[in-house]
């Protein structure tokens, strides 16, 4: 029987390619994000290529959605057995004068609905005894750095989250798990390269170069690589690892 997946956020970045990739390995995919033509786009091209996709709208802030998107899938390709936890969210300001709204919306995004999808999709892993949950963290999993409050906060949440669950599930032959990439090569971090240009006036040529010499191997990581990582954690060979935050990093962060 193939296994379904649902990989949230994978309109664009690091979440289409996980998708893409575990449709090359016979696992039929679900694909959740808000905007309809980016996850239409992101199944096309799977199915283009011959393999299963079902593109599901759903914002993962809000239960009553997730509870909708967990139906149709059901409906269409079975039990959820793999969980790709990647919608999320980027945002800097200084903690003085931070705005509320900002805080509320990160937090929602990148912890909360971690929370609520996993909530919504835990019980068919246990009734099938077996399950694979990934949650996409971030090297501000495990430190933080300036302006970036909200964020950091949010991606500690989720590594606590990941790491209470690992324990909870062991005996329903579940493991949990975070990758923690550095800065990646997606929209998102276009987006923080503009927002760095901004506020410091510097080119957004420069900025980048900024970003990628944070890695020891002066690059952005590539979705790709992120996505290597999550095919390795779905093995039958992985079982053995839950409760770890691997680093997709460059070597910066070495714990």
């Amino acid at each position: 029987m193939k296994r379904v997946a649902w990989v949230t956020g994978a309109g664009k970045g690091i979440g289409a390619v996980i998708a893409r990739e575990l449709a090359k390995q016979n696992i039929r995919v679900a694909i959740s994000a808000r905007t309809v033509r980016d996850i239409e786009n992101v199944a096309d091209e799977i199915r283009a290529g011959g393999g299963e996709a079902f593109a599901v709208v759903c914002d993962v802030t809000q239960p009553d959605a997730i509870a909708n998107a967990v139906k149709q899938i059901q409906a269409e390709f079975g039990a959820i057995t793999i969980l790709v936890n990647n919608a999320g969210v980027g945002g800097s300001h200084k903690f003085i004068g931070h705005d509320d709204a900002l805080w509320h919306k990160i937090i929602a995004t990148n912890l909360d609905s971690v929370y609520y999808v996993t909530k919504a999709v835990a019980p068919m892993m246990v009734a099938e005894n077996w399950g694979r949950i990934i949650n996409i963290a971030s090297l501000a999993s495990k430190v933080g750095w300036k302006y970036t409050a909200a964020y950091t906060a949010s991606k500690h949440g989720v590594l606590g989250l990941t790491r209470a669950l690992a324990m909870e599930f062991v005996p329903h032959n579940i493991t949990v798990n975070a990758i923690c990439p550095a800065y990646v090569d997606t929209p998102m971090t276009d987006t923080s390269i503009a927002n760095i240009a901004k506020r410091t006036k510097m080119s957004e040529s420069d900025a980048r170069t900024f970003l990628e010499k944070l890695s020891p191997q002066n690059r952005l990581i590539t979705s790709e690589e992120v996505a290597h990582v999550a095919l390795m954690l779905i093995n039958e060979n992985a079982r053995g690892i839950t409760g770890q935050a691997i680093n997709v990093d460059g070597g910066a962060v070495m714990f």
